[in-house]
């Protein structure tokens, strides 16, 4: 009788235990985890030791016993103070986790599940390199920043405006007065002179009995007494000139002023929108390292490297272009 071997070897195999995809996805999850509270659990303990050693001996402790940089300690104990969500520290890491420290714990959470726009292109916070993130996080103040200070400065020009509308209310009553007191002092002048011109013009009848040095005497008193009204009158009638002036002056003034006031009540309304502020920092940016490319395009011209000067100027073509197309979309 002769035996199967291949059968004895084939029924003598024991195959492995297949391990289903949810045990995996679970085992994953699990040291996601705990590789988060390992994080967070290394900071509270690193808190524990600097509490209760001497003086003097945390650093040693820290580079000797647990191989810690002073700076690597001061991160994970702040993530362990601030940081409560563990799942989250392990999908970021803690550099990336450090950096959104920089928010307040309110915001810091929806910061997390929005997409943000990073060198002109978005991403989520988890596919953002350390150096992106805090650039976006960095962007976002500036942004919240200028929004704070646009609000306040609405404020301000709320109540600026509404003082120098009552001021050009007033200036306008002041300019009509001055303009009617101007009118009034200009006929009395005229008048006052027309008077000095008729006395001056006008005969004497000499009577034999008469003084004549007398009656010479009479008309200069006469003549000198109008002079003097007519200086008067021509006094008064260059004051309200000038008043007319100082007023128009005034208002055109606070004009200009409320002018001023609306724009800034005007940018005050962009900035005070977070994504509006955001799209003019940004452009501000841009605007800048173009003209800095320009800049450079000019350099190289100016050198005589025309193969390289073209390539560069090929290049803020294609940019220009690229600007163009997303405008359009």
């Amino acid at each position: 009788m002769t035996c199967d071997i291949s059968k004895f070897a084939e029924s003598s195999h024991v195959a492995p235990t297949e391990r289903s995809i949810g045990d995996i996805t679970n085992e994953i999850l699990r040291l996601k985890q705990d590789a988060g509270n390992a994080i967070l659990g290394i900071g509270q303990r690193l808190i524990e030791a600097k509490a209760i050693l001497p003086h003097g001996e945390w650093l040693p402790w820290l580079t000797e016993q647990v191989e810690f940089s002073e700076r690597t300690a001061q991160s994970f104990m702040r993530l362990a103070r601030e940081w409560s969500n563990p799942q989250a520290l392990a999908d970021l890491g803690a550099t990336k986790a450090l950096a959104l420290l920089a928010l307040p714990p309110e915001e810091r959470e929806r910061f997390l599940t929005e997409n943000h726009v990073v060198d002109g292109e978005e991403k989520s916070v988890i596919d953002m390199t350390s150096r992106e993130l805090e650039k976006a996080v960095k962007e976002r103040d500036e942004a919240l920043h200028a929004a704070e200070a646009a609000r306040a400065a609405a404020e301000t020009a709320d109540q600026s405006r509404a003082k120098m509308e009552a001021d050009m209310t007033a200036l306008k009553k002041l300019h009509q007065a001055t303009q009617a007191a101007e009118a009034q002092a200009r006929e009395a002048l005229a008048e006052a002179q027309a008077e000095l011109k008729a006395l001056r013009e006008r005969p004497v009848e000499v009577a034999v009995e008469v003084d004549q040095k007398a009656l010479e005497e009479a008309r200069r008193e006469a003549e000198t007494q109008m002079q003097a009204k007519v200086d008067k009158a021509a006094e008064a009638q260059k004051k309200a000139e000038e008043q007319r002036k100082k007023a128009e002056e005034e208002l055109a003034a606070v004009r200009q002023q409320l002018e001023a006031t609306r724009q800034t009540e005007r940018q005050a309304v962009i900035s005070g929108d977070k994504d509006l502020a955001l799209f003019e920092l940004l452009f501000s940016q841009g605007n800048e390292a173009v003209n800095k490319l320009h800049g450079l395009l000019l350099k190289v011209r100016g050198r005589g490297d025309t193969e390289l000067a073209g390539k560069l100027q090929k290049a803020l073509l294609a940019l220009a272009d690229v600007t163009r197309r997303c405008a359009e979309e």
